[in-house]
């Protein structure tokens, strides 16, 4: 049985016995200590829920990515130059980039209209069985080019699918915590992100490591992509014990729902989501060129061996997902705007310090150059989350946020690895790609600086 009681702008809702403020707005109506222990316990779980979820979804999306830099241009495209195999590659590797926004937009018309938590459950499950798919894929011997059809279908799947479950992980989190720890909340959706590459780098590592190359090509590196059906399992136990947001059960107790939220958002808040977009810019092209371009420049350009740099890698992304916590957290003290600014302008002549010490070839300046990266962007992605969700109002925040995220995925992301890998072919030198990453972050610093700070506030109903 739920009730609920609206107190003009607050909301104070009771679900089977756990008595909660609307998350998205500042707490007025006092609780029993009981209550705010019931109350914590749901909070901490939706948090552990959407950082588990959102790493599974991750380790499968970043794991296509690891896989297109080492073993797809020699499974699928094996008749091309090394050069042109990897441009192909990542071309398929782009595809679902191109998927993101779809999801966003198919995804986020439900979850404004049917809710959260229902939503965020069949992404993961649509992510989970396209990712054991890609895994069964035969390779160009067997179905010549076909494979990388197939292997095209499966990306875009994955794209659909992480397009549509940023969104729900985040919401679920935001909307569930209190506001002055909303960055910290929504940071361990974000905090997916480096999980998951670590799991996808420790992943193929491991098999790197256990088997022969002959044998990595041959079958090694499918088995983290069917392996995937396990932690599928265990994420949907975990969401299973999840409660709608009080947002979300706000807007349905009251006839608030949109009944095209993707439409009226586009309608009222296009200029929001083309600044997240911007926003997003130097972020996306700094993240995959940290850990998707980076194994292939490492490995070809450099001669560092495959295993080293999936290795360091790895390193990197494991401190990022202790960093982008600390940056959601501070983001709390020091608001979101004024963090994501920092990161952009460190960002602008970060890219060049960073090729310099790779190019130099030495182990050591390399293994600093790689562990650094991640963490400085950490300061523009930790916060993120917070900051965009809260762009939105209540009624058509899956729809907004998800929309504004994603659409960098097509400008920004998707063709980052392309665009460098071109742009080393044509100038000759990796100065090239830093101009590129330096440019990109100029635009995410304007576009944050456009956008409203809603640190804190209340929900905009």
């Amino acid at each position: 049985m739920r009730t609920f009681l609206a107190y003009r702008d607050t909301c104070y809702v009771s679900i089977k016995g756990i008595h909660v403020n609307n998350s998205m707005i500042p707490d007025r109506i006092p609780l029993t200590p009981s209550d705010a222990t019931k109350q914590r316990r749901h909070r901490n779980r939706a948090m552990a829920a959407s950082a588990f979820s959102t790493t599974i979804e991750w380790y499968d999306f970043l794991l296509y990515g690891v896989a297109a830099a080492t073993v797809f241009p020699r499974k699928f495209f094996p008749e091309s130059d090394p050069f042109i195999a990897t441009l192909l590659s990542f071309s398929t590797f782009f595809v679902g980039f191109v998927g993101r926004p779809i999801g966003a937009a198919i995804f986020g018309h439900f979850g404004d209209r049917v809710g959260r938590r229902k939503l965020f459950i069949v992404t993961v499950m649509t992510m989970g069985l396209s990712t054991m798919g890609i895994g069964l894929v035969p390779s160009y011997e067997m179905i010549g080019i076909w494979g990388a059809v197939l292997l095209t279908v499966g990306r875009m799947l994955q794209g659909i699918s992480v397009g549509g479950a940023w969104s729900g992980s985040v919401l679920i989190a935001g909307e569930w915590s209190d506001p002055n720890r909303r960055g910290f909340a929504t940071s361990f959706a974000q905090a997916g992100g480096p999980f998951g590459m670590v799991l996808a780098n420790g992943a193929l590592g491991f098999m790197t490591l256990v088997t022969s190359e002959q044998q990595f090509f041959d079958w090694g590196w499918r088995v983290p992509f069917v392996s995937t059906v396990a932690l599928l399992l265990i994420s949907l136990y975990i969401q299973f014990g999840i409660a709608e947001t009080p947002v979300f059960e706000h807007h349905k107790a009251t006839g608030t729902i949109v009944r095209a939220p993707v439409a009226e958002v586009v309608r009222k808040n296009w200029r929001q989501i083309g600044l997240t977009t911007f926003l997003r810019t130097g972020q996306q092209v700094q993240f995959y060129i940290f850990t998707t371009y980076i194994i292939s420049y490492a490995t070809t350009q450099l001669g560092f061996a495959r295993g080293t740099v999936l290795n360091l890698v790895m390193i990197e992304t494991l401190i990022s997902a202790m960093t982008v916590v600390l940056c959601g957290r501070l983001s709390d003290t020091f608001g979101r705007r004024r963090l994501i600014a920092l990161g952009c302008v460190l960002m602008i002549g970060f890219p060049f310090l960073y090729f310099a010490m790779l190019d130099s070839k030495s182990w050591t300046l390399a293994f600093l150059a790689i562990v650094i990266a991640l963490p400085l962007q950490d300061l523009q992605y930790g916060p993120q989350a917070a900051f965009i969700s809260e762009t939105f109002p209540g009624s058509l925040r899956y729809s907004g946020s998800g929309l504004g995220y994603q659409l960098a995925s097509i400008t920004a992301g998707g063709p980052a690895p392309i665009l460098a890998a071109i742009l080393l072919r044509e100038f000759g030198t990796s100065t090239a790609i830093a101009v590129y990453m330096s440019v990109c972050s100029v635009i995410s610093l304007a576009s944050v600086l456009m956008l409203r700070d809603h640190s804190g506030t209340l929900d905009r109903q």
